[in-house]
């Protein structure tokens, strides 16, 4: 059982901290309650930037110091723009905790985001976005995307050409004046630190840092809309995308959702790849995976084929999944688990997956849950499950798209809602 210390500090900063005297290391992370969801619609794109440039000057120091002074003592730091927040972590030494909390305050709270660093930001996520053409399965993604979430929470990370034609400095500090203040901040720690230090020095560098009070809890609604799709591309591997609604986080279901997709992708042994890619030899890639923004969850099927095997691929592919409630076994169930939960427990090893961890649980679920607890609920999983879980969640209702030369007949021809993609 690990012990966690769950509370808010008098700034406002909810946090979470899990004491690892044994480590040899700290890792926290920061997350600021104000990802691509809160962009105005005119200005996608305006999170990345900022977190292009947010660290790149202070009122105090410019950029090229700041991480001089981070280098100096070994941290490793990243920032991270996502869906619903902005991620700022950082793994050291535990000596040097106080300098570096001091060096993420000094440019989460007096960033200058000077003008040049803007205007070569702006430049390479607009390079960035022109290599994207060039990428199958990031143009596949930034495709299905808003299908399956809608407009908002289905945004790209790196906008539009026009939306940072339209980016200025202004549009930056006014999103960070609105966003940054503590009362918006999720913080976890792990390592060999006590709860009370973590404490004292994030209350004595952020204290004063905006409302304390709770912000950007609220949960953003999903906006599917069943539809099939294509864009032409001259391609030799044609790209298959597929997605209908799953459950949250937080849902009793979860766990079996974990399974399902264990079972399905899983590994080596599991049914895609063994079924789609080595007995049929249709993909050169094949995957499932899930996404799950606060409040809902969605389920993929991805694929990567040859133009005249795209339909049997797409068939294959959900046969593969409505198979399931007839012929899965004891054996494979079990063997399902065992690999999450080894999985589970050889990431949870280390610090900076279990700091990972405890903000997730905050930020999904509001408090920290621990891996026994996770593990227990993966473990139970039955069959009967399983069964229900694909009878209560159906599938006749999903988005598809396809990207290369061949769209997929049977699907444009029987939706009502099918179309290209230019």
């Amino acid at each position: 059982m690990t012990d966690f210390l769950h509370d808010q500090l008098p700034c406002g900063i909810e946090y979470a901290v899990c004491p690892l005297p044994r480590r040899q290391i700290i890792c926290f992370q920061l997350r600021v309650l104000a990802g691509m969801t809160t962009e105005p619609a005119d200005k996608l794109g305006l999170v990345n930037i900022i977190g292009e440039t947010i660290d790149k000057g202070t009122e105090k120091q410019s950029g090229q110091a700041l991480a001089d002074a981070l280098d100096a003592m070994g941290a490793s730091s990243g920032i991270g723009a996502g869906r619903e927040t902005m991620t700022f972590s950082s793994t050291f030494l535990p000596e040097h905790f106080d300098r570096v909390v001091e060096l993420h305050a000094e440019f989460l709270r007096t960033p200058t985001f000077p003008q040049d660093v803007l205007d070569v930001s702006l430049d390479l996520v607009k390079q960035e976005l022109s290599t994207l053409e060039d990428d199958a399965n990031g143009l596949t993604e930034k495709m299905i995307s808003p299908l399956a979430f809608g407009p908002i929470l289905g945004r790209h990370p790196l906008g539009e050409v026009a939306t940072l034609d339209a980016i200025t400095r202004q549009d930056l500090i006014n999103h960070w004046e609105k966003h940054f203040q503590a009362g918006n901040m999720l913080l976890s720690v792990a390592g060999a630190i006590e709860p009370q230090r973590v404490s004292d020095v994030f209350e004595k560098y952020f204290s004063s840092f905006g409302s304390p009070a709770k912000q950007g809890r609220d949960i953003i609604p999903l906006a599917f809309t069943p539809q099939v799709a294509h864009r032409d591309k001259e391609l030799e591997q044609q790209q298959i995308a597929i997605c209908w609604p799953g459950v949250d986080a937080r849902h009793k279901d979860f766990p079996v959702q974990q399974v399902m997709l264990g079972i399905l992708s899983g590994g080596m042994s599991s049914r895609l790849f063994t079924e789609v890619r080595e007995k049929q030899g249709l993909v050169y890639w094949v995957s499932a995976w899930q996404e799950t923004p606060r409040g809902c969850g969605m389920i993929f099927l991805g694929a990567s084929t040859t133009p005249e095997r795209c339909e049997k691929t797409y068939n294959t592919l959900i046969h593969e999944v409505d198979r399931l409630a007839d012929d899965l076994q004891q054996e494979e169930l079990e063997r399902t688990i065992t690999g999450i939960l080894a999985s589970q427990e050889t990431r949870g090893d280390s610090t900076r997956a279990r700091c990972h961890e405890l903000a997730s649980d905050l930020f999904f679920h509001g408090h920290p849950i621990s891996p026994d607890e996770k593990a227990e609920k993966i473990s139970n999983v039955t069959i009967s499950d399983i069964q229900r879980y694909l009878s209560t969640y159906p599938r006749d209702k999903k988005c598809v798209v396809t990207l290369g030369p061949k769209a997929l007949q049977h699907c444009m021809a029987t939706s009502k809602t099918g179309g290209t993609i230019k």
